[in-house]
């Protein structure tokens, strides 16, 4: 298996050794980002990905490679500690980058396929709120069903964590891993995904935005083609 982790920040702390365990234990080839050194762009709202085409994006070059890595993954680990109770600024405007792959625009079909882990880690609270912004774009994205841990490490610091708290996530990062291995090969396009496609379609055959139409009909989806097959 392929494995991408982009982390949310460029500090190695317990969000990232989380990620870390996690890709580890699933086994297999591993990249990883940090954000912003590997990429730090703020999107600018010139709309040129949603009305022209996504390397009209002025950042297209420098997101590249972070992109290949996304498209040639099967497992994709999104990594972010809380950040006054949400993903980090570098995790947001990262993922800002990729609205027009949402299903509502131009979803790439592998994304149908891939499994996903969500990670946040904070000394208190926030992972819920931070896990749902990474989640929510995995979800448009395609990615049925990711898995998420969140946990309150009590800690600022991977060694400050408490063999207690160590023990939760040794066995939370095996339990999920195994799940990944079992579902290798076999993953399946959840109802709620497929059900948002089917809508968004219907919004395609109107023809609401001329590069998303011609990428839809491109692909087959406005006929019997679906990203899942």
């Amino acid at each position: 298996m392929k494995i991408v982790i982009i982390n949310g920040t460029n500090h190695k702390g317990s969000t990232e050794h989380i990620a870390r365990i996690t890709a580890e234990k699933i086994g297999g080839e591993i990249s990883e980002f940090f954000l912003p050194k590997d990429f730090g762009e703020f999107c600018t709202g010139c709309t040129n990905c949603f009305k022209k085409a996504e390397y009209k994006c002025p950042h297209y070059e420098k997101l590249n490679p972070l992109t290949n890595a996304l498209d040639e993954a099967d497992v994709i680990i999104l990594a972010s500690p809380v950040y006054v109770y949400h993903v980090s600024g570098a995790m947001k405007a990262f993922l800002d980058h990729y609205g027009y792959r949402w299903i509502v625009h131009r979803p790439n079909e592998r994304m149908f396929k891939k499994q996903a882990v969500c990670i946040s880690t904070a000394a208190g609270a926030g992972m819920k709120s931070s896990i749902k912004d990474m989640s929510d774009s995995l979800f448009y994205w395609g990615v049925s069903t990711p898995y998420k841990i969140g946990l309150a490490v009590s800690a600022t610091a991977w060694d400050q964590i408490s063999s207690k708290k160590k023990n939760i996530i040794e066995k939370k990062t095996s339990y999920i891993a195994k799940k990944i291995q079992r579902k290798n090969g076999k993953v399946k396009t959840g109802i709620k995904t497929k059900a948002f496609f089917y809508l968004m379609r219907t919004l395609q055959k109107n023809g609401w935005n001329e590069a998303d139409v011609k990428y839809w009909n491109e692909k087959g989806w406005l006929q019997k083609a679906r990203p899942w097959k």
